[in-house]
C-alpha cells in the first residue's frame, strides 16, 4: 500500500515540514481534508433546505414574522458564502490534481504547511496575502 492510498485524516498522520514539500502523502492528505469540508458544507446544505421547507408557516404576528424573514435571510447569506467556498475547494482540489497545489500563485515559493493546514483554499503565501490586502487597503482608501 503505497502512503497516498493511507487514508490521511486516519492514523493522525499530518504533513511536517520535515518531509518533501507536497508529496504524495501530503496531497492525499490536503484532498481528503478537502473533501471531509465540501462533505460536511453540502450536508449543512441540506439541512438547510430542508429547515427552510419545513418552517414555510405563516405568522400572524407582525414581529415573528420579521424574526423569521430575518433568520431566513441570514440562512441563504450563510449559503450563498458557502456556495461560493465550494467553488475555491473545487479549486483547490483541481490544483492537487494538476501539480500546482501548496505553490503560491504570485510567487511560485511553496506556501507553508501551517497556512494550508489553517486554510486548505489558500493560494497565495502569508506574505503574498499580506501584499494583496495592504494594497487592496491602499486603493479602498483613494
Amino acid at each position: 500500500m503505497t502512503a497516498a492510498t493511507i487514508p490521511a485524516q486516519g492514523g493522525g498522520y499530518r504533513p511536517s515540514e520535515s518531509e518533501e514539500f507536497m508529496n504524495e502523502r501530503q496531497l492525499e492528505y490536503f484532498r481528503q481534508k478537502l473533501l471531509v469540508w465540501k462533505d460536511d458544507i453540502l450536508r449543512e446544505s441540506r439541512e438547510t433546505v430542508t429547515h427552510l421547507q419545513a418552517d414555510t408557516e405563516n405568522h400572524p404576528d407582525i414581529a415573528d414574522r420579521a424574526s423569521s424573514e430575518t433568520d431566513r435571510s441570514l440562512e441563504l447569506r450563510t449559503r450563498d458564502r458557502q456556495r461560493k467556498l465550494i467553488s475555491k475547494i473545487d479549486d483547490a482540489l483541481r490544483r492537487i490534481e494538476e501539480g500546482s497545489y501548496g505553490y503560491c500563485e504570485e510567487t511560485g515559493e511553496p506556501i507553508t504547511l501551517a497556512r494550508l493546514e489553517a486554510r486548505p483554499i489558500a493560494t497565495l503565501s502569508l506574505e503574498a496575502q499580506e501584499r494583496h490586502e495592504r494594497r487592496e487597503r491602499v486603493h479602498r482608501d483613494d
